[in-house]
C-alpha cells in the first residue's frame, strides 16, 4: 500500500521517498508489461503464405486488441510519470481542477490520482 489511510497526504521527506519509490517500482512494472505487449503485437502480425481470409482476420483482429491493450498501458506509464512530477513539484495529493486535498482513500486505491472524487465525476459526465 502506498499511502497508509491515518497519514495526511502532505508528509515528510520519508514519506514522499516512499511514494517516489512505490510509484517508480510502479513505472517500471508497467514498461516492461509494454515491452511485452509490443513484442507479442509483432509477433501477431506476421503474415504466412498459406493464410485464407479467415486467417488473415483474426490475425487483424488479435493485432487490434494488442494494440489497444499497449495503449491502455501507455496510458497508465503516462499516469504514473505525472504524479512522479506532481511529486517533485510538491502538488501531489491535491487536485488539479480544485486544487482541494484528495482523499486519502483515494490516493491508497488510486496512488496516480490527480483529481478528487468530485472533478474526477464531473469530468466523465462530460
Amino acid at each position: 500500500m502506498l499511502v497508509q489511510p491515518e497519514m495526511t497526504v502532505a508528509g515528510g521527506a520519508q514519506r514522499s521517498s516512499d511514494l517516489r519509490s512505490a510509484l517508480s517500482a510502479r513505472h517500471q512494472e508497467l514498461a516492461a508489461e509494454h515491452a511485452e505487449a509490443v513484442a507479442e503485437m509483432t509477433l501477431a502480425g506476421v503474415v504466412d503464405a498459406g493464410d485464407d481470409v479467415a486467417d488473415l482476420g483474426t490475425k487483424a483482429f488479435s493485432r487490434d486488441q494488442e494494440f489497444a491493450l499497449a495503449l491502455s498501458i501507455r496510458a497508465r506509464m503516462d499516469q504514473v510519470e505525472r504524479a512522479l512530477e506532481r511529486l517533485d513539484d510538491g502538488t501531489y495529493g491535491r487536485c488539479e481542477r480544485c486544487s482541494e486535498d484528495i482523499p486519502v482513500a483515494r490516493l491508497t486505491a488510486f496512488p496516480s490520482a490527480t483529481l478528487c472524487v468530485r472533478c474526477k465525476s464531473l469530468s466523465e459526465r462530460r
